[in-house]
């Protein structure tokens, strides 16, 4: 087992009182020390199943009333009949008619009084005989809710925070969609945990940017803190479409019908030029992270394609700023739950979060470690705090090889250009498979081979000089680790795991809603190199003023990319190796040109996190010079397959 050590941040434990209040109102002994566990001594075959909606305070479908959105509910009959109150655990979602959330898809079905009998994911039937309500909110414009889908923006947001205020006592909600007759939420002691993956998570971080009373927590997993960084990086479009194409993916069939004009307004505010508009400052919770009150525990697989580590680095450092509890659990996967790939332990530490930060109980998960990652699959570390308080940033610079395009990476200055001719044909597993042969599409530069591990943890940057051919030109930077490695497949369609026939149940069951779930494990594949972070950026977008503009041929233009986060060890005997080049396959849109770019190595290089700093690069490096290796092909996973336009969790 791993050493145990303490968070470097963490509000205060639940005083005594508290905690005995808890535990005589929260379990059904008597003991006299505070509870370690909530126990399940609920039944969850006769818990309350109820629908009530909530009034958002808003009118975004633009039919003169206001808007409510539909709240299922599952909440443990005992505590109710005692008049116990009980707190929540809420999963906020556009997903549970049009998509399905889960490994399994699932979806919200309902009994013939409107009751929700199978609620998607095993949080109801684990929490519910433990003590917790689960709440499953239908954003507004989906399923049975009114309003439109805003994609993240203030309707999205108001969806589930009127929830929060109404468990609060601060809103109001009715018995049904159109009625007069109120619904209270007595039963409830208002604290509440958002948990979710993807979009459902995305929302958890905008709620939680509201500051809003009650919010006690949120758990988001493989979650969007910036909108426009889902759409674009830097300027460079990550997809051919945009937010109202997703709007009208997951609006509810009377929401097609209503919200053309919000669709339009989401078209019109966020052009395919990558230009920072209003739109995206408003669906930005990074820049809110200073009104953030609850503890985050959040969860990214460093491999995910779809909802990128772009979006991890500076919620994470913008929580710490802030002073916000946190933790974190990185994995090697790509867009996937840590249900379905570490779930025993995830039910475990989830359970253990949820009981400290919902119910108050000292089971020490506030003294371990912070962050756990995944090393090699299903082989994981922690980290006392994350990044390591050891790391520091080295400032590596490219030189000129002995092979044109074939360069060297270290801490002393470089010099001379290389030059390489833009192919959207081509992405980052072609360019690092190639690494030591000369070809017009990249320019390399790679280490000595390392004498000792090196580690890298946080977030690159990559400062580019480059000249251009032509009036637009998009840029990619590249960090691989160049050795032999079992690592998950994350390019495979299901992103690092296989689904098996066997399943497991964590929960309890009635006959319309199983606990069972299909047991999954490690899809692996042996590679040569691993790509290690990822950072785009377009040319014309190199000013601070969120707005492109022309290039003019023959001109030098400086610019930084950043790279996502990242925690990942190089090696004894691996090279570690940056690449530049232009538009990566699938990753990033071409541009409208398809220019040849010439970098000044002088101006040129990269800003990387290692434990130890530039102290520890220099030991890792310092062996003997090797011999030129030969122009081989490194084998690696496939190219990834076409990334999701869609942030669900599906996988």
């Amino acid at each position: 087992m791993p050493t145990r050590m303490r968070f470097t941040i963490w509000r205060p434990l639940a005083t005594a009182a508290t905690t005995a209040l808890l535990a005589a109102f929260l379990t059904p002994a008597t003991a006299q020390a505070a509870p370690r566990v909530s126990q399940p001594v609920h039944s969850y075959e006769n818990a309350i199943r109820e629908a009530v909606w909530v009034d958002t305070g808003l009118d975004g479908d633009g039919d003169g009333k206001g808007d409510r959105v539909a709240v299922d509910i599952v909440r443990p009959r005992e505590p109710a009949r005692q008049g116990r109150k009980v707190p929540v655990i809420m999963d906020a979602s556009p997903y549970y008619s049009c998509c399905g959330r889960g490994n399994e898809s699932q979806k919200k079905t309902y009994d013939a009084d409107g009751d929700v009998v199978q609620m998607p994911l095993f949080y109801d039937n684990y929490f519910v005989p433990r003590g917790y309500a689960f709440v499953g909110v239908d954003l507004a414009g989906t399923n049975r809710s009114d309003g439109c889908v805003d994609v993240g923006g203030r309707s999205d947001i108001q969806s589930a925070k009127a929830v929060v205020d109404w468990l609060n006592g601060r809103a109001r909600a009715y018995t049904t969609r159109t009625g007069t007759q109120r619904a209270g939420a007595d039963w409830t002691n208002g604290r509440t945990g958002m948990i979710g993956k993807s979009w459902d998570g995305t929302i958890a971080n905008g709620v939680a940017a509201t500051g809003v009373e009650g919010l006690e927590t949120i758990v988001p997993i493989g979650a969007i803190s910036s909108w426009y960084d889902y759409y674009f990086s830097q300027g460079a479009p990550l997809y051919g479409t945009g937010p109202d194409w997703l709007s009208g993916h997951v609006n509810s069939p009377d929401a097609q019908a209503r919200c053309a004009a919000v669709q339009q307004k989401l078209a019109d505010g966020a052009p395919r030029t990558g230009d920072l508009t209003p739109l995206w400052t408003e669906r930005d919770y990074v820049r809110a992270a200073k009104k953030v009150r609850a503890s985050v525990f959040l969860v990214h697989g460093m491999q995910d394609l779809n909802v990128r580590m772009q979006h991890v680095g500076p919620w994470w450092d913008a929580l710490a700023e802030n002073g916000v509890e946190r933790k974190i659990w990185l994995s090697r996967t790509g867009h996937v739950d840590p249900f379905d790939f570490r779930r025993a332990q995830w039910v475990d530490t989830l359970h253990r979060w949820f009981d400290h930060e919902l119910l108050g109980y000292d089971n020490g998960i506030d003294r371990e470690p912070m962050a756990d990652i995944e090393r090699h699959p299903d082989q994981w570390v922690t980290s006392e705090v994350w990044p390591p308080r050891d790391t520091r940033t080295a400032v590596l610079r490219p030189g000129q090889g002995a092979r044109p395009g074939v360069g060297t990476l270290g801490l002393g200055r470089g010099g001379g250009t290389e030059t390489f001719t833009d192919d959207p044909a081509l992405g980052e597993t072609d360019w690092a498979a190639r690494i030591d042969t000369p070809t017009p599409d990249k320019a390399g530069f790679v280490t000595r081979p390392l004498t000792r591990d090196l580690r890298l943890s946080g977030s690159s940057a990559v400062t580019v000089t480059a000249t251009p051919t032509t009036a637009t030109a998009h840029l990619s930077a590249v960090l691989v680790d160049l050795g032999p490695a079992t690592i998950r497949d994350y390019a495979d369609a299901a992103e690092g795991i296989t689904t098996l026939t066997d399943r497991t149940c964590w929960g309890a069951s009635t006959a319309g809603d199983s606990a069972c779930f299909k047991d999954t494990r490690a899809r692996t594949a042996d590679v040569e190199h691993t790509i290690v972070s990822r950072g785009w950026a377009d040319l014309g977008h190199r000013a601070a003023t969120g707005k492109g503009a022309p290039l003019t041929p023959g001109r030098a233009y400086t610019v930084t990319l950043d790279l996502a986060a990242t925690d990942h060890v190089v090696p004894e005997g691996h090279r570690l190796a940056l690449i530049v080049a232009g538009t990566d396959k699938d990753l990033i849109d071409p541009p409208a040109d398809t220019p040849t770019l010439t970098l000044d190595l002088s101006r040129t290089s990269a800003r990387v996190p290692f434990a130890g700093g530039a102290a520890a690069f220099a030991r890792a490096t310092a062996g003997p010079a090797s011999a030129v290796p030969e122009a081989t092909v490194l084998d690696g996973v496939r190219a990834p397959h076409t990334p999701h336009r869609v942030p669900e969790g599906g996988r």
